[in-house]
């Protein structure tokens, strides 16, 4: 079983939802409890995009290309095409590039699962102990092949299946969209005050897979996909506000300010589960004006840390259901109020003195602000 880096959280078995990670100390808001590199990462798009093929920043005017699959992947430097060419872009990926190029036009998620399953397979081929770890994540396959997952290993296997891999079948190739589908984390286009904002690149994160879903998180992760250096496709899952040891981490698997049917239909369709928190609990039987409302509630400092109170105390026994709006302080502090943002906040890490930074951040667009402005109009 993975096990997280450090000692901040630690995975166990929760009764009734699988593994989970908590915490093994108090934690502090704004605190790293996980830096977590991706296993595989694959393109969203189907055509050559803005993006490069290896660490997925924004390409430069003149990219550099594939010396043998020029129309199918583009680098943003010569250092990454020299990495990818070392590594996760082998002559097996690139020629199944190739072929999927020449293959008849794809629907776009056909073809985003195409791509997942090049570089899945591929993983087999660079590391096999990190391709048995994707293999144990969480994601049942379907009890019967569907006729996408038959189709799709009909395709790969037309391009040559990896050399030398083991067990290459239908019942594989559905295992492993199973587990891209309950586990994959998307890396997003940079913000933008218009338009909706799409998937860049998706990845696979072994460890931080293990962080289950609350419509009220504890923590939320952060990606830092243009920054400089190496890493950049790291992700940091850091601490909303205080959480004291022996507590469930749990992450949004969306944006927080989406409405209750919109939630409950992806966690059920991608997920395969029903989300029974404390918010869904009072939510299930508002209407549509109600949840239009949700953090427009005029309410003092004090009045929402006494509501919150009642939310972070909760120890699993539902004594936090008692609150009448479990989520209207948490809309109020840690949900960005940028036009077009809808992100979650968090401090910065706390110092080195174990100070707790009083400036949030915006893990959607990024915006940093001082703690005593969020939550205040035209701030």
């Amino acid at each position: 079983m993975l096990q997280p880096p450090n000692s901040i959280v630690k995975l166990v078995s929760i009764p009734g939802k699988g593994r989970g990670m908590v915490s093994t100390q108090p934690i502090k808001p704004g605190q790293v409890l996980l830096r977590d590199s991706p296993v595989l990462l694959y393109s969203a798009t189907p055509s050559l995009c803005k993006f490069c093929s290896h660490c997925f920043r924004l390409l430069p005017q003149s990219p550099f290309p594939c010396p043998t699959c020029s129309h199918c992947a583009l680098f943003c430097s010569s250092s990454c095409l020299s990495l990818a060419l070392s590594s996760s872009h082998s002559p097996w990926s690139c020629h199944s590039l190739i072929s999927l190029s020449l293959s008849p036009p794809l629907p776009p998620d056909l073809h985003t699962q195409a791509f997942f399953l090049i570089a899945a397979y591929n993983l087999s081929l660079l590391s096999a102990p990190d391709f048995h770890a994707l293999l144990s994540l969480h994601g049942d396959p379907p009890e019967s092949l569907d006729a996408p997952t038959l189709f799709l290993h009909s395709l790969i296997s037309s391009f040559g299946p990896p050399p030398g891999l083991t067990g290459f079948s239908p019942e594989m190739t559905a295992a492993l969209l199973a587990k891209d589908k309950a586990n994959a984390f998307g890396l997003m286009e940079p913000f933008k005050e218009t338009g909706e904002r799409a998937v860049r690149a998706y990845g696979i994160y072994p460890n931080a897979s293990f962080f289950n879903h609350d419509c009220l998180p504890n923590a939320c992760r952060f990606d830092y996909v243009d920054g400089v250096g190496d890493g950049n496709t790291d992700i940091i899952v850091r601490a909303v506000h205080e959480v004291p040891e022996g507590r469930e981490i749990c992450l949004s698997y969306f944006p927080v300010n989406w409405r209750y049917k919109e939630r409950q239909t992806r966690l059920r369709e991608d997920y395969g589960f029903e989300c029974g928190c404390d918010r869904c609990r009072v939510e299930v039987s508002w209407s549509d004006d109600e949840e239009d409302g949700i953090g427009e509630e005029e309410m003092t400092e004090e009045d929402g840390e006494e509501q919150m109170e009642g939310v972070e105390d909760e120890d699993g026994d539902g004594e936090g259901s008692e609150v009448e709006f479990p989520h209207a302080y948490f809309f109020l502090r840690y949900v960005c109020d940028r036009d077009n943002c809808g992100g979650t906040l968090a401090p910065l890490p706390p110092s080195e003195e174990g100070v707790v930074s009083g400036v949030m951040e915006c893990n959607a667009c990024g915006r940093l602000r001082e703690e005593e402005s969020v939550g205040r109009e035209g701030c």
